[in-house]
């Protein structure tokens, strides 16, 4: 993921903030879909194993991007709370979509705070992810990574 456009000002250091909230949000969506894997039917299992991999392509691209901007790359926790249990395959899928509802949330902001190729990036992050949740759901939310949009607002957990 490139880097925003030069200087040192306030958007830079908004935009560094939201590049550390997205790789926040993809390392929690890293473990969440090994959760995800354990669990998951066989039928499904290729497409979360696309979906870790993509997240884990994101994760490795904002590390980068972060030391660009002259930032240290926040590491990822030793584990993280689950929003719900997961004993089985549906609770897997109903994980798996909320994972990329709350990926596509961080996109949104890094949209707002970034210019140039840095939000390009982004807005494609927020895309893929948006379009993972509506085929894990099996629908869609009109406005996706906006929370102040949609009926899924207010969440804390992983």
């Amino acid at each position: 993921m490139p880097a925003g456009e030069g200087g040192s000002g306030a958007k830079d250091g908004s935009a560094l903030a939201a590049l550390q909230a997205a790789l926040l949000a993809e390392h929690a969506a890293v473990y969440g879909y090994g959760v995800v894997g354990g669990r998951i039917a066989e039928d499904r299992r290729a497409q979360a194993r696309e979906a870790h991999d993509a997240h884990r392509a994101r994760r490795d691209a904002l590390r980068r991007a972060v030391r660009r901007m002259g930032g240290s790359p926040e590491p990822a926790a030793a584990a993280y709370s689950l929003p719900f249990a997961v004993p089985d395959g549906a609770a897997a899928v109903r994980l798996a979509a909320e994972l990329e509802e709350r990926v596509a949330a961080v996109y949104a902001d890094l949209v707002r705070a970034g210019e140039g190729g840095l939000r390009r990036e982004a807005a494609a992050a927020l895309r893929e992810a948006a379009v993972r949740a509506a085929r894990w759901r099996g629908t869609g939310v009109p406005f996706p990574g906006l929370a102040e949009r949609t009926a899924s607002a207010g969440r804390e957990s992983l």
